[in-house]
């Protein structure tokens, strides 16, 4: 089974401060060795430094998965220029895009990546089986446990209702775009949530 760790925990400031970064996570599994969303750290250091409590380097990571366009959630891509980068049309190696037709895609036996737009367009989660059930990371699709309930920068409000309940239905913790991992609540509340 696969593992998840939340290498930086991501925060999003209020109305008066534009303050963001994304949480930015590792799965390992087999020979995988992946970060989601590199995003806007204040200083590259903390990835590296983060990487390290794990015995990598960014050399070691061998995928880099984007879970939607933008910038918050991209910006670090380069630090792993060796990488495979995983987004929403596919995976590149190089110039070369091996891209995915379907809703999900297979990156390993316990790693599925499934449509979910509607923050953007070009939203993906990552379904990872760990020892913990199944943890999805999912971008935008939740900031924050339970939060926002309207996202103002939701492309498409009804895509995301629906992508939230997906994810809802197929996870057992969740860890969302700007903050700590949480526990699914698989009650009838949660997957109405809008």
């Amino acid at each position: 089974m696969a593992e998840v760790k939340i290498l930086v925990e991501g925060y999003v400031s209020g109305k008066d401060n534009n303050n963001s970064c994304c949480t930015i996570s590792l799965i390992k599994d087999k020979n995988i060795n992946m970060v989601i969303d590199p995003g806007t750290v204040k200083d590259q250091k903390l990835i590296i430094e983060a990487l390290k409590k794990e015995k990598l380097v960014p050399k070691d990571i061998n995928y880099v998965c984007i879970t939607h366009s933008h910038m918050d959630h991209y910006r670090n891509l380069g630090m792993f220029s060796k990488a495979k980068a995983v987004d929403y049309w596919g995976t590149w190696e190089s110039d070369m895009l091996n891209e995915w037709k379907d809703k999900e895609m297979n990156i390993s036996e316990d790693i599925k990546l499934i449509k979910t737009p509607g923050h953007d367009y070009t939203g993906i989660t990552l379904l990872v089986k760990t020892a913990q059930g199944i943890i999805a990371v999912c971008g935008d699709v939740f900031w924050k446990e339970n939060f926002p309930k309207d996202d103002p920068y939701a492309s498409d409000k009804e895509k995301l209702k629906k992508s939230r309940a997906l994810v809802c239905s197929k996870a057992d913790h969740i860890i969302p775009s700007h903050a700590g991992m949480y526990s699914v609540k698989k009650d009838a509340q949660l997957l109405r949530f809008s």
